[in-house]
């Protein structure tokens, strides 16, 4: 049995499973010394040490998921787009017009990324809890691919979607059936759940994302249910876009530290909600660490939730802060929902 899975379907139990964004990663010290003997990207694209990073958090913290350590841009190169990391993520060419667009390849399900479904099959084979799949959903890798590299806000990008509509749709429309394929391909190699993460959704207008963006998620999320594992949307800043991610078909839906969990639940009815602990938080002192951890779990309860970062881990953490929410978590006694009818 698995919280974490039970919890996906819906189950409101009587405590919250927990992982983390980023719980595989720089503030780890036997990460760090992987990290010394390869690059970031050698380390994505060698499955061994895939599936070895990916497992390090559950050895360490007894967390009730693995999520794979992989990169959002791990399916651009088979899409014949160069990416390099310094440190984040640069394109040689962005991809601004519809030339650009029509040279890019819509591969092969086995050609994307395959070192990712690669280590997924190793990881789940060796892990004691599920393993997590992950895909960037089309509006961010579209945000990196038009701008370039990382920015704040993504200007070029934004004037992009309003200047060459017609143009982004072609290139959503093929970062979308990359997607799915991508996915599928996790799903095939052992992965119980997938998530998709859209970072940077939280910078559009709602017009905006419902035009762009909520129509190729609900293809994607569509795809991947009918492969019979439950999906998690993830956007950051996206407490206006709710009303419009709760139409996605998303068995959960991830929410970032500016929404309390509560009022997220009247906007998302229905769904799993994940998160919401602000990931600076792990930087305060325990006393404090602790308190807030354990306000987002009272915040949480009143249907099934997953306990999780608002956003992903930042270096500094101190991994003894870290296990410290996981016993916290756990031994954290929730208020189910009783089931309709019940009596007490």
């Amino acid at each position: 049995m698995s919280v974490y899975l039970d919890t996906l379907r819906g189950r409101d139990g009587e405590r919250a499973p927990v992982w983390f964004m980023r719980q595989a990663g720089r503030y780890l010290p036997e990460y760090r010394h992987i990290r010394e003997r390869h690059s970031f990207w050698e380390m994505v694209r060698t499955p061994e040490l895939a599936a070895e990073v990916t497992l390090q958090p559950v050895a360490r913290l007894g967390v009730d998921a693995a999520i794979l350590f992989q990169d959002i841009m791990s399916p651009l190169p088979s899409m014949g787009v160069e990416v390099e990391f310094a440190p984040g993520p640069v394109l040689a060419e962005p991809v601004r017009d519809a030339a650009a667009v029509a040279r890019l390849r819509v591969p092969p399900a086995e050609e994307v990324a395959p070192f990712a479904a690669a280590a997924v099959r190793l990881a789940a084979a060796a892990s004691p809890v599920p393993v997590i799949g992950f895909a960037g959903a089309p509006l961010t890798l579209a945000a990196y691919l038009v701008e370039g590299k990382g920015s704040k806000d993504f200007a070029t990008f934004r004037a992009f979607l309003r200047s060459e509509p017609p143009v982004a749709e072609a290139l959503l429309t093929k970062l979308a059936d990359v997607a799915i394929a991508y996915l599928a391909s996790q799903v095939a190699a052992g992965a119980s759940a997938v998530q998709l993460f859209d970072s940077w959704a939280g910078l559009l207008d709602r017009e905006s994302y419902a035009r762009h963006g909520a129509p190729h998620l609900r293809r994607i999320v569509a795809a991947v249910r009918e492969l019979g594992v439950p999906v998690t949307y993830m956007a950051i800043g996206a407490g206006h876009l709710l009303g419009e991610v709760a139409t996605l078909g998303s068995d959960a839906v991830s929410v970032d530290w500016r929404t309390p969990l509560r009022q997220a639940r009247r906007l998302l009815p229905g769904k799993v909600l994940q998160g919401n602990l602000d990931p600076a938080a792990m930087l305060a002192p325990r006393d404090v660490l602790l308190a807030e951890a354990g306000r987002v779990l009272t915040d949480g309860q009143g249907g099934p939730h997953v306990f999780n970062l608002g956003h992903g881990m930042f270096p500094g953490t101190d991994p003894d802060g870290v296990a410290a929410v996981v016993d916290l978590v756990k031994g954290f006694a929730r208020r189910p929902v009783a089931p309709a009818g019940a009596t007490a």
